[in-house]
């Protein structure tokens, strides 16, 4: 959705610029490395305070608060209209927005942030995002089953993972290197990416090596035990 798309009151002169990754790598954006990270992000991400942040800039009506989120996050997390009219509802209901009369005969109302609103807003952006239970992650579960699984080559599987990985990171470098040198919302949102494959790819790495670890140290006690006088013992 183009940001000219959007109702010039949903932007302030401070604002960010809206997100626009590139449609080729939006599309990709979809593949089992990340489906289920979007899924969760959009879950663990407060639907009801990205509204209020954009409502922050001025007001608006439904549609065009889920357009602009989407937007705004490169569209890569999707969000449901009628998830944004739920949200907005009990935002009223809290007193944290209030809704006002559709202009020009039309069908839409718009909606406005109320100061107890900014102050909710102000109170969210400061408390820091819970991390005490690690988030369900299936390529972690990918491979703890390929470990215990007979007859799977772990480190075929892990290396399988890590090429992917790789060539997504690539992608993301490119849009980097192609952006605007003023697009400021799309380089944070691409260096957080690339952050967060860099470090599922040191995690690869490290449980290749662990494995490769254990694995010589099983293959040593077999040998030991099937030919203890072969086996040479450390001076």
């Amino acid at each position: 959705m183009a940001h000219s798309q959007i109702s010039h009151h949903c932007r302030t002169p401070n604002s960010l610029p809206a997100l626009r990754l590139p449609a080729w790598l939006a599309a990709e954006r979809y593949t089992e490395y990340s489906t289920q990270y979007v899924e969760e992000r959009i879950e663990v991400l407060s639907v009801r305070h990205a509204l209020l942040a954009l409502l922050a800039e001025g007001p608006a009506f439904g549609l065009r608060l889920q357009q602009e989120f989407e937007s705004r996050t490169g569209e890569v997390w999707p969000l449901n209209v009628g998830q944004v009219y739920t949200t907005l509802q009990r935002l009223e209901r809290d007193g944290l927005v209030v809704s006002g009369q559709p202009d020009g005969g039309g069908i839409q109302k718009d909606y406005e942030i109320t100061s107890l609103g900014r102050g909710e807003l102000e109170h969210w952006l400061r408390t820091p995002p819970e991390a005490d239970t690690p988030p369900r992650d299936e390529l972690v579960i990918k491979v703890l089953v390929a470990v215990r699984v007979p007859g799977v080559d772990v480190r075929s599987v892990i290396q399988a993972h890590r090429r992917h990985l790789v060539e997504e990171m690539q992608k993301y470098t490119r849009v980097k290197t192609q952006a605007a040198p003023d697009d400021h919302g799309l380089a944070l949102v691409v260096d957080a990416e690339l952050f967060r494959l860099e470090g599922v790819v040191r995690w690869l790495d490290a449980a290749d090596a662990r494995l490769m670890m254990t694995s010589g140290s099983e293959e040593h006690v077999r040998l030991t035990r099937e030919s203890p006088d072969k086996v040479s013992v450390p001076r």
